[in-house]
């Protein structure tokens, strides 16, 4: 009797960690048909987003969590015209997407933003409260798109006051 129980322990173990592995990296993700809201950089001038030409765009999400957009694409536009018209983004960490989604590759992008291969631009500020769309773009045209907490999102989001110099923070979040 007592192999049954632990036969059926074992069973259902192996269950609940089935779909919680589908669920982390399958399930809660959609694809993002492009649009020109997906690829904007903020402008140096203006300080407002502004789409830019973009083609062969991949993209997910997930309303789970703001952070789990990601985003491939590719823009005509060089990098020397890019970093005279757009705000370069200097802390830039690109965040894991799930393996599936093999076009974007976070280590990579991270190692050649960190090396100065790739540039980093701040897409779209507070995209949501306190975070930021990034885009890295390459002298090949080649361009990832992903979501990052932004110093405003940190503080608030740990649970303290919003500092001086950020927006104030939605009902709920303070």
């Amino acid at each position: 009797m007592a192999r049954f129980i632990i036969a059926g322990m074992l069973v259902i173990a192996a269950i609940a960690g089935a779909v919680l592995y589908y669920q982390q990296v399958y399930a809660y993700y959609t694809t993002v048909q492009a649009d020109a809201q997906d690829v904007r950089l903020t402008s140096v001038v203006t300080g407002q987003p502004e789409p830019v030409i973009f083609e062969n765009f991949q993209g997910i999400d997930a309303n789970s969590s703001p952070l789990r957009y990601r985003a491939c694409f590719q823009t005509v536009l060089s990098q020397a015209m890019l970093t005279e018209t757009y705000v370069i983004y200097d802390d830039a960490e690109p965040r894991n997407a799930p393996g599936w989604f093999d076009c974007f590759d976070a280590q990579t992008i991270g190692a050649d933003l960190e090396r100065g291969e790739a540039l980093a631009f701040l897409g779209t500020q507070n995209i949501q409260y306190g975070i930021d769309r990034i885009v890295a773009v390459y002298p090949d045209g080649r361009a990832y798109a992903w979501h990052q907490i932004n110093p405003c999102g940190e503080v608030v989001f740990d649970g303290n006051p919003t500092p001086d110099d950020c927006p104030p923070a939605p009902e709920g979040l303070n």
